[in-house]
């Protein structure tokens, strides 16, 4: 699926599936046209992720997702 129907599926910004992609929760993909975009399954897999995750666990993450970017 596109990046804007993927962030609208999970309810967040655009820019948030792009850092998402670079932090490996979303795998990224391309459509028969060539088009940027993120698989279904993983875009599945994040909001199922969110729905039944703890806030510690949320909060690892984005320790762990800051720790990645240096």
């Amino acid at each position: 699926m596109s990046q804007p129907v993927a962030a609208r599926h999970l309810g967040i910004a655009l820019i948030r599936v792009g850092m998402l992609i670079a932090n490996g929760h979303l795998t990224p993909a391309e459509n028969s046209t060539g088009q940027a975009g993120v698989t279904t399954t993983s875009v599945q897999a994040e909001k199922t992720w969110r729905a039944n995750t703890t806030i510690p666990a949320k909060l690892a993450r984005i320790l762990k997702d800051t720790i990645n970017w240096f």
